[in-house]
């Protein structure tokens, strides 16, 4: 496995929830794909899992070696958890094409919560 880069973030709940609270609507279109939101929803510590995604986004974005900014879209990368073993980031649009330009085929991911925050780790990896 030819590593290309790595990111962590860290996130605080209390924060998400107030984004969510003041402006969910914008908040959410902005952020979360519509599969992401539903996944989030339907849990029962749903400000933990939207903390854990939006982090994990965050992660993705520093293991390809870049941080999110204006013109990129947060749903460029869509965080799909068909087990919360195993998440899953999909990258598409404007940061597909910068992962690829660095070489990189897939990113590997894991995430953790608590009541307070939320934490993830991305590994690009080469091929």
């Amino acid at each position: 496995m030819d590593i290309a880069g790595i990111g962590t973030h860290i996130m605080e709940c209390a924060r998400v929830k107030r984004l969510i609270e003041g402006h969910a609507d914008k908040f959410m279109r902005e952020v979360y794909t519509e599969a992401e939101a539903r996944y989030c929803r339907d849990r029962s510590h749903s400000t933990e899992y939207y903390a854990a995604v939006w982090a994990s986004k965050e992660a993705t974005f520093r293991a390809l070696g870049f941080k999110w900014k204006r013109g990129i879209d947060w749903r460029d990368v869509e965080i799909l958890c068909a087990s919360a073993i195993e998440p899953k980031a999909v990258v598409t649009g404007v940061t597909r094409d910068r992962m690829e330009a660095r070489g990189v085929g897939d990113v590997l991911l894991t995430f953790s919560y608590c009541r307070l925050f939320a934490t993830a780790t991305a590994i690009a990896v080469r091929g």
